[in-house]
Parts: C-alpha cells; sequence; structure tokens
C-alpha cells in the first residue's frame, strides 16, 4: 500500500469502530477481513496508527482544541496524529486518497500547528493526561488518591501479552521449551503459577505452541481470579458468566478434567466461540448451559448443588482500558448504575447454586468499588447465610501488579436452608 493508502485505511478503520457500539478488535478483524487486499505489514501499520491514536483520543482532542479546530472526527485524529508523531505536509504523501484528499488549506494549516507537539502539556486536565471520561474522576480519585496519576498512566499504556499454561497438556517448562523453539521468548509472570510473559506480541495461530492448546491467552490477573476459586478435580462447578470460556479452560484445567463443570452464559454466539477453545486445549469435562437469566428454571432445579460457582460478573470493565481503550468513550454514568443492578442481580441468581459449605467467587474487571466491594457488602446484609473467606479478596491494577485490574471475593455458604429466596 501506498503512505496515502495507508492512512486513508487507518481513517476507515477508526471511522468504523467509533460508529459501532462492538468492541475495536471485532470491528478491526471485520474490517480487515472483507480487506484481504491488505498485506500483513500494512494491516500491522493500520492496526497500530489506529489504537495508538485511541489511547490518545483526549491528548489528541485537547490539541484540536487548542490549535482551533473544531473538528474531532477519525479523519482529524489520524491527521493530527500523524503530525504529533513528527510528521510534516507533504502533497506527494496524500496523492491518491479519494474523496477529500489531499487537506485542505485549513487542515493543512493544523497538521504544520501541530508538528511536533508533546503529547503532554502542563495545561491539560488530569482526565486528559490520564486518557479516562472526566465523569469518572470522582470515582477514581477516592480509590487511587494521589496515586491517580500513576494508576491511570499505568492503565493507559499498552498491555503486556500474557498467556496461561495448559496444565492437561504440558508445564510452564515444556511451554517455554516450545515457545522458544518457534523463535518466541516467554518469562514466567510474577503472580500466577501457571502464567507466561511474551516479550513482544505475536500472531499466536501461526504457532505450535497455541495450536496444540499448550497455551491459552489470559492476562495474569484473569488467571488469578481462576486460581482463588481453586476448583478440587471431581467437585461439581459452576462458571455462571463463562462468555467465550477464558476462565472456564482454567478451572477445567485445575480440576484435571474430573467432576462436573457447567458454563453458563446468555449469549449463545459466546459459547459457541468457546467450543473450538475446549476442543483444543483437551477439554471435556465441561457441559455448556444456555441460560436465560437470573430466573432460569435450571436454577431452580439445580439449587444447592454445587461446590463452587465463579460470577465473573458483566462490568463497566474499567480494568481493561489498556486492552480495550475505546470502551472508556462508550461508557456513563447510567451504564454504571444499571450494571450495579444487573450484577446485584446475577449474583443473588447465582448464590442459590452453592450448596452448604460451598463457595461463591464473585469477580468483575472493573477498578470501580461500586462493582466491587460495595456489590459484596450489599450481597452480604441481604444474604446472612454466606460470609466472606478470610485471605479470599483480591484486588489488582494495572501499577501495582503489571495485571488488568481486577477485583474478586470469596464468599462461604453457612450450614442452612437452601431455597429459591435465599
Amino acid at each position: 500500500m501506498t503512505p496515502a493508502a495507508r492512512l486513508q485505511a487507518a481513517i476507515e478503520l477508526l471511522d468504523a469502530i467509533e460508529a459501532s457500539a462492538k468492541p475495536a478488535d471485532s470491528t478491526a478483524s471485520y474490517y480487515f477481513k472483507g480487506r484481504r487486499y491488505i498485506g500483513a505489514k500494512d494491516r500491522r501499520w493500520v492496526a497500530e496508527t489506529v489504537w495508538r491514536v485511541l489511547r490518545r483520543r483526549a491528548r489528541i482532542d485537547w490539541w484540536l482544541a487548542k490549535v482551533g479546530n473544531p473538528t474531532c472526527d477519525a479523519r482529524a485524529r489520524v491527521l493530527a496524529d500523524f503530525s504529533l508523531e513528527g510528521g510534516a505536509f507533504d502533497k506527494t504523501l496524500f496523492e491518491g486518497m479519494h474523496s477529500a484528499y489531499p487537506p485542505d488549506p485549513a487542515e493543512r494549516r493544523t497538521m504544520e500547528m501541530l508538528k511536533g507537539k508533546p503529547l503532554f502539556h502542563h495545561e491539560m486536565p488530569a482526565w486528559v493526561r490520564g486518557e479516562y471520561p472526566p465523569w469518572i474522576e470522582p470515582r477514581l480519585t477516592a480509590l487511587f488518591g494521589e496515586r491517580l496519576a500513576e494508576e491511570m498512566g499505568a492503565a493507559r499504556d499498552e498491555a503486556p501479552m500474557d498467556l496461561r499454561v495448559n496444565t492437561l497438556k504440558a508445564t510452564r517448562e515444556h511451554a517455554i521449551a516450545v515457545l522458544a523453539s518457534e523463535g518466541i521468548e516467554a518469562t514466567p509472570t510474577p503472580l500466577s503459577s501457571l502464567g507466561l510473559r511474551l516479550a513482544k506480541r505475536v500472531a499466536l495461530v501461526q504457532l505450535k505452541a497455541w495450536r496444540e492448546g499448550l497455551v491459552e491467552v489470559q492476562d495474569e490477573g484473569s488467571q488469578m481470579v481462576a486460581q482463588l476459586v481453586a476448583p478440587q478435580p471431581g467437585e461439581a462447578v459452576v462458571d455462571y458468566c463463562s462468555g467465550a470460556g477464558g476462565k472456564t479452560l482454567a478451572l477445567a484445567a485445575a480440576m484435571q478434567n474430573k467432576g462436573r463443570l457447567v458454563a453458563c452464559d446468555v449469549a449463545e454466539w459466546r459459547m459457541n466461540r468457546a467450543a473450538d477453545r475446549f476442543r483444543r486445549a483437551g477439554v471435556h469435562n465441561v457441559t455448556k448451559r444456555l441460560i436465560e437469566g437470573e430466573a432460569d428454571k435450571w436454577i431452580k432445579r439445580a439449587a444447592g448443588s454445587f461446590d463452587r460457582v465463579l460470577v465473573d460478573a458483566p462490568c463497566t470493565g474499567t480494568g481493561t482500558w489498556r486492552r480495550n481503550p475505546d470502551a472508556k468513550w462508550q461508557l456513563g454514568e447510567t451504564d454504571l448504575q444499571e450494571l450495579v443492578v444487573r450484577q446485584a442481580a446475577i449474583l443473588a441468581s447465582a448464590a442459590r447454586l452453592v450448596k452448604p459449605g460451598g463457595r461463591l467467587v464473585y469477580a468483575t474487571c472493573s477498578l470501580l468499588p461500586d462493582e466491587n466491594e460495595e456489590q459484596i457488602e450489599r450481597f452480604l446484609a441481604s444474604h446472612p447465610d454466606f460470609l466472606p473467606v478470610d485471605g479470599g479478596r483480591l484486588r489488582l491494577s494495572p501499577l501495582s501488579h503489571r495485571t488488568d485490574g481486577f477485583f474478586a471475593a470469596t464468599l462461604q455458604r453457612q450450614a442452612s436452608s437452601v431455597g429459591e429466596g435465599t
């Protein structure tokens, strides 16, 4: 592709992401699948440009306003990023671009004014420097205090690529050796005993270690949540909001494929995606169950029959912003309020499945106490037959632990009646 075509593709992809409610990676995958003519190097350049713009969106918009440009659309952002990276307007660079290209005089003037400007400026508000929506700042300030700038800086930066070793097929040492034989450097993660961190991002589908199910992509923080559940071989376990099956795979491996593991979700398409992962990993103790919601009849029939129940609740995803920078700008305070209500209903429903003496683990990939500690406090106040387990809480952040932001709390059901209303 010519430089002009690359820029055009970046603008098109960013425009598609901003116009869609789907995650950016899904939109990008669809975009590139429909344009097979874009080669690997060009695809990488376009993707890197778009994700860089997404990570800098607040600062780019601030600079555009600073130099008097009121337009903050995909085109303006990509051209501004080009200039902030040191690119200069060159008529030959833009030859071959369709529509309104090359840039008109006003756009050229903006590009010239932005050339070489620093990414950070002392006049920028904290939320611009930290790249987060301003409405959420009071909650983050209450949580992090003086560490706010550092914490959000870590959440702003790109995440490393973490893998989990599938113990049904390999040890960590064996997985490291197989990856090394393919030229991939992997080092053990500091928190998870099964984690590997890659020195650089790679296309896993091309690697033997992934194709043979020796490793799965999973952030170290997510691995720690699964390890907190600590399912034992032979137990009956539920992954209540299983999604695409990342934590389900980790639970199945911990159970050594022994016992009963039920993966529940309300979206059939997500569960269908998980099926291929189960086969590749050699997992065969999982039963997929599509449920209609918190009032599903199966939940009533299965009440009180499981040793461990994991509720990986839908949440704001504030802990995953370094992986999903687009998501923060689609989030509003109303979304948070609605999620808190939904989480409470899901948690209460899943709790019915836990047998006396069994454990319930509630987890989110959110940083916000509204969805975490406060949610647990409200649940315990209305469910006296559950008590917190000593040492059963987990709170991780990108700055403090170099993981995604996660929260998890382990609760144990006491010997009491188990019924529909509990």
